[in-house]
Parts: C-alpha cells; sequence; structure tokens
C-alpha cells in the first residue's frame, strides 16, 4: 500500500499545483482514508456520427461509456479506494447517469502504473479495455488527463487497440470557487472519425470515512486483470 494517493505519486511536484479542491479530491486512497462521492449534472451527453451508436450500445453491455445523448442529466461518481485481488491499491470511478428509461453507468478502476509516473485505467466491468493515464496541472489548477494507448485484454489475448476503431480520451477537471463545484468536461476523440462521444457538467463533491462501511456491493468489477 502506497502512502499517499496514487495520483500524487504519479503526478509528483505537479500535484502541488493543483487547485487545493482538486488536491483534496484526488487524494482520496487507503492511506487517507477517505472516499469521495461526487453528485451533480451533466449539462450535456453527446455522441459522434450515427455509426458510433452500435459501438456505444456495445460498450453500453460492460458499462463502457454511454450509449444515449441526453441534456440536464443528474449523476453521481463514486471514487472509493480498495485493495484489489492482486494487492494493489484501486480506486473506482464508477459514474452513474440517470438516464430516461433507466440508469446507465459508465465504470473504471485505476491503479498506479508499474513504473508510478502513471495511472492504469481498467475499463468496465470485466476489465477488457486498459490504458495509461498521463495527469497534468495546468496553469490554472485545474487538472488535464490524456490517455494513452488501448489495449484489449481476455484470456491469453493481450493486443494494442489499432487506431482505427481506437480513440484517445481528454478530461478536463476544475474547481469554481464562485460556484462551490468541481467542473468537468470529457472527449474521446478517433484519429480518423473525429469526435465519438463526450459529456460536460459540474457536481459537488462529499467525502466519507472508509471505516463507515468501505466499498459497497457493486462498486468491484465481476472480472479483475492484473496485467498493466
Amino acid at each position: 500500500m502506497t502512502t499517499t494517493s496514487i495520483f500524487r505519486t504519479a503526478m509528483g511536484a505537479d500535484f502541488e499545483r493543483l487547485h487545493p479542491q482538486l488536491r483534496r479530491r484526488f487524494s482520496v486512497g487507503l492511506a487517507g482514508g477517505e472516499a469521495c462521492t461526487g453528485r451533480g449534472v451533466m449539462d450535456r451527453i453527446w455522441h459522434g456520427r450515427s455509426f458510433v451508436k452500435p459501438f456505444l450500445a456495445l460498450g453500453a453491455t460492460r458499462n463502457i461509456l454511454v450509449p444515449r445523448p441526453g441534456r440536464q442529466v443528474p449523476f453521481v461518481i463514486e471514487n472509493v479506494p480498495y485493495t484489489d485481488s492482486f494487492g494493489r491499491e484501486t480506486v473506482t470511478f464508477v459514474r452513474t447517469f440517470d438516464l430516461p428509461g433507466r440508469p446507465r453507468r459508465f465504470d473504471a478502476q485505476m491503479v498506479l502504473g508499474p513504473r508510478g509516473d502513471r495511472i492504469l485505467d481498467y475499463l468496465g466491468t470485466h476489465q477488457h479495455l486498459a490504458s495509461d493515464l498521463h495527469l497534468r496541472a495546468e496553469p490554472d489548477g485545474s487538472l488535464l488527463i490524456r490517455s494513452g494507448e488501448h489495449r484489449f485484454r481476455e484470456g491469453v489475448v493481450d493486443v494494442r487497440v489499432p487506431m482505427l476503431v481506437g480513440a484517445t480520451a481528454e478530461v478536463r477537471e476544475s474547481y469554481d470557487d464562485l460556484a462551490g463545484r468541481f467542473r468537468i468536461q470529457v472527449r474521446v476523440v478517433n484519429r480518423y472519425f473525429g469526435p465519438l462521444f463526450g459529456y460536460e457538467g459540474s457536481f459537488e463533491a462529499s467525502y466519507t470515512d472508509l471505516r463507515g462501511g468501505g466499498l459497497r456491493p457493486g462498486l468491484r468489477p465481476v472480472r479483475e486483470e492484473s496485467r498493466a
């Protein structure tokens, strides 16, 4: 177990350039003994051209991405640290969007990369997709997260997702002092086909002591992947 959060470790001294509220939010970890829950509204969930819809629908069967667009969509994000079955400190990034019909989830579990300089992001209920995340503090104290290449893993299969069908994710998270809320913007873009999916909105965060309950049922993935 690390003595600090996995995000602080990955960013090093750059972590101190983040807005104080972002530093607290990304200090969530086993050492700190806190979980963070964000509750807010997505002003917009958008999709790219119509051909992406089948891929979004397929991903939704494993809680990857969100298959429906919408506006003014209530959502919750749960960031809870725990130790996975391989002994690694893990932080959940489970987003639940209260869309018409039924809620939809977008699940991710994050661990510290093997070299300690980046975050490894496992996507979905079965962690079939994994990507390196590179975190950087921006001059205004916001956090910029960019994904690297994606890999697909199932059994003996371990392959890089080709750029033709893969995508790069960019996440910008900031804190609005006047509104007292976090603001988030996510864009997923394919090099050849352009923007595929994204959302933007704001939320308020609350913190809970892990000793008060820890990881609730349903947050842990069905299958865990050990390969980094």
